[in-house]
């Protein structure tokens, strides 16, 4: 069921009333040691497993379940500011110097006017336009700076398991079924812990670890693998632009190349 699966935010077992919020608000765990366990022998579920045995036991908070929808809204900001950047910088002036050139129903003798209209205008006014462009390559950068920055942003979001998050993947669905840990399971735990403190009939605190279901994880994943290997080709595709726009600042010969190339 959809509607079951999008706006179910967190389950728990009893006390249902009191846990389910308990947990929501404090975040789940998941056990790491039981991630490596056999389902339905040792463990109900990956990363389920007594916590209260003997031994200490490496516990992994999921603290990053209830902030996934506005870490997104902020990511989605952060993409945007460079074109908004550009957008408020330039004020329509490349749109006006293009005098409509770009439109097809235009004839061949008055696409060369405005040609020539142009190419005068740059000549009379040679070198007093190198601040939009230093502006239009300072916007490449953050861009560059924008994704890097946010490959690191949600590294530390998920506890330092993001940076390598697609190559875990990728490495999963090579290996041996019977000795693969699935990353997507290990950061994105279908089913966790959580344990609830409360007064029992004598007076005592009485301890009770509730496993509950995290169904937004689910599609968090899928998310997030698409959001690895994009920023990967953004950061290749990034990188490539400005060893290019280095090469046609430094070399004037390039430049005259490049122009020559697309013009003739």
């Amino acid at each position: 069921n959809l509607c079951l699966l999008f706006f179910t935010i967190c389950q728990c077992d009893i006390p249902e009333d009191v846990l389910n919020t308990y947990c929501w608000i404090h975040s789940t765990y998941t056990v790491v040691d039981a991630f490596m366990k056999k389902q339905g022998q040792e463990v109900p579920f990956p990363g389920v497993d007594n916590s209260q045995r003997s031994g200490a036991l490496t516990i992994r908070h999921t603290k990053y379940y209830q902030w996934v929808a506005f870490t997104l809204f902020f990511q989605a900001i952060l993409f945007y500011t460079p074109r908004w950047l550009w957008k408020s910088w330039e004020g329509g002036k490349i749109h006006a110097l293009m005098m409509d050139l770009d439109i097809g129903i235009c004839s061949e003798i008055e696409k060369k006017q405005k040609k020539k209209l142009l190419l005068d205008y740059l000549w009379d006014n040679l070198r007093y336009h190198n601040w939009w462009a230093y502006r239009y390559y300072i916007c490449e950068l953050l861009s560059l700076i924008n994704v890097i920055g946010q490959m690191f942003l949600m590294n530390r979001f998920f506890d330092g398991e993001f940076m390598t998050f697609g190559l875990d993947v990728i490495a999963h669905m090579e290996a041996d079924q019977e000795d693969r840990m699935d990353p997507m399971i290990y950061i994105f735990p279908r089913m966790t812990k959580c344990t609830f403190y409360k007064y029992g009939v004598s007076g005592e605190v009485e301890r009770h670890d509730a496993i509950c279901i995290l169904p937004l994880n689910v599609v968090n994943e899928k998310i997030y693998i698409f959001l690895w290997f994009w920023f990967i080709i953004l950061t290749i595709l990034t990188t490539l632009t400005i060893f290019y726009r280095i090469i046609i600042i430094f070399s004037p010969r390039m430049r005259v190349y490049l122009l020559r190339l697309r013009f003739r």
